[in-house]
């Protein structure tokens, strides 16, 4: 009996039709025919009675069972509680066993598959420690007309996209003797966003091109960061009015101030080289996990202040994500970031390929471990095209190359010293590459990126 998911994430059971291919016999019930025809036949062979009578106990007991035959298969179903949880939240899944026989069961054993991520434990009795990460069995009673559930809970300790299911079922009745087939369910699919790393960049944007915001721009207007004094002219408001030089003057000065405007941050993903182990949240972290965490922090971060994010992906799908704003392009976002994964073999794309669907006045954030030459060269073509490109480093700092023979450590070293070179150089090229530690990892560089674009354009070519 397979059932498929429907859009709630519940399946429901489905009636099972009556035939003999339903229950099938146990080995108990072909030792206990065994025993009794040995002893029967032993009895007429031998002329020996008291055979008969140890028989006949046996046999009765085996024909009384199996006249509490049920006729209909258990009913199965499978939910999950929690839809759409957060990278070390928990997670809860139901698998409901339903007996719509008027025989009852005398146990039923469910079998749940999942992904290695969930972390899911619990049920009726535990029936032993599992051969496969996710596919533990657990026995539950079912009566007659009730339906039992076993409830599974635990924590999704990596994001992505995991499965969860199919189950199965096997109900034993009839003392032991016969046993269901196996009854299974759909698989259902479970989201598990990743885990914001605590981000906080208090440095002004390098330019604001929006409408409103909360970024200083280098535009007068209606704002809270102070540009000057100048005489009053037609449309200034009186609050505005600097009465201290007024008085020194005799001629009325009000205070200008320059707009706050909104910004667009580009998240560029470099996803053609991974390296390290994920171990899942508390665990360690690939080049991947920091990349996906670290760009779900920047977006929130710059989503909560109003501004315009959108997220690239540099590899061989090449997505992109439309510049928005607001909590829904936030959920955008995390749902864009699940189907993040490596892809070595990408095509050649430049930066001034990318830059051409990328805003002048928008600041790139490029989350790049700087395993393969063509970031280095894709970081170079945005400095060129004009871009404010910053490279986030998101190399694991405890990287260790495995030791394969005696010049293995030699030659970590010199793959570090000519990667620290290749920084040094997009440095050289107006790309500051900074390590990816949290909160104020882009302060220092958003202010020398900053003065870049207070530079006269000259400086910049």
């Amino acid at each position: 009996m397979s059932q498929g998911a429907s859009p709630e994430g519940d399946l429901e059971p489905v009636a099972a039709a009556d035939t003999g291919e339903n229950w099938s016999p146990t080995r108990a019930l072909g030792r206990a025919v065994l025993v009794a025809g040995l002893l029967l036949v032993a009895a007429v062979l031998l002329g020996r009675t008291d055979l008969v009578i140890l028989a006949a106990p046996l046999a009765l007991s085996v024909a009384f069972a199996l006249g509490k035959r049920p006729r209909a298969l258990p009913g199965l179903r499978l939910s999950t509680v929690e839809s759409f949880p957060v990278e070390g939240g928990d997670l809860g899944a139901t698998v409901e066993v339903e007996n719509r026989d008027v025989t009852g069961y005398d146990l039923t054993v469910v079998h749940l598959q999942h992904s290695p991520w969930l972390r899911l434990e619990g049920g009726s009795v535990d029936a032993g420690p599992s051969r496969r990460g996710g596919n533990r069995p657990y026995v539950t009673l079912v009566p007659r007309g009730v339906a039992t559930a076993v409830e599974l809970a635990g924590p999704a300790v990596r994001w992505g996209r995991h499965w969860l299911g199919p189950a199965s079922a096997h109900a034993v009745a009839a003392d032991g003797l016969l046993v269901s087939r196996a009854v299974v369910t759909g698989a259902l699919g479970v989201k598990v966003y990743p885990l914001t790393d605590p981000f906080k960049a208090d440095e002004a944007m390098p330019r604001a091109a929006g409408l409103v915001g909360q970024h200083r721009s280098r535009r007068p207007g209606e704002g809270g960061e102070l540009a000057g004094v100048r005489q009053f002219g037609p449309g200034d408001r009186l609050r505005r009015v600097d009465w201290r030089v007024s008085l020194r003057t005799e001629r009325l000065h009000v205070a200008a101030t320059l707009s706050d405007r909104d910004a667009e941050v580009v998240v560029l993903l470099d996803l053609l080289a991974d390296a390290g182990r994920s171990g899942g949240i508390g665990g360690a972290s690939s080049v991947l996990d920091r990349s996906v965490r670290a760009a779900a922090a920047i977006a929130e971060h710059y989503l909560h202040r109003g501004d315009r994010v959108s997220v690239l992906e540099y590899g061989a799908q090449a997505r992109r994500l439309r510049p928005a704003s607001g909590r829904r392009q936030y959920l955008t976002v995390l749902e864009w970031l699940l189907d993040a994964h490596p892809s070595p073999t990408a095509q050649e794309r430049g930066g001034a390929q990318l830059a051409a669907g990328i805003s002048a006045a928008a600041l790139v954030v490029v989350l790049t471990p700087l395993l393969d030459a063509r970031s280095a060269a894709m970081l170079a073509g945005l400095a060129r095209s004009g871009r404010f490109v910053v490279a986030v480093d998101t190399l694991p700092t405890d990287l260790t190359s495995p030791p394969v023979n005696t010049w293995s450590d030699v030659s970590y070293r010199l793959w570090k010293a000519e990667r620290e070179n290749t920084m040094g150089q997009l440095g050289e090229h107006g790309v500051p590459v900074v390590a990816w530690a949290g909160a104020g990892s882009l302060d220092a560089v958003l202010r020398d990126v900053s003065r870049l674009a207070a530079a006269p354009k000259a400086v910049l070519r």
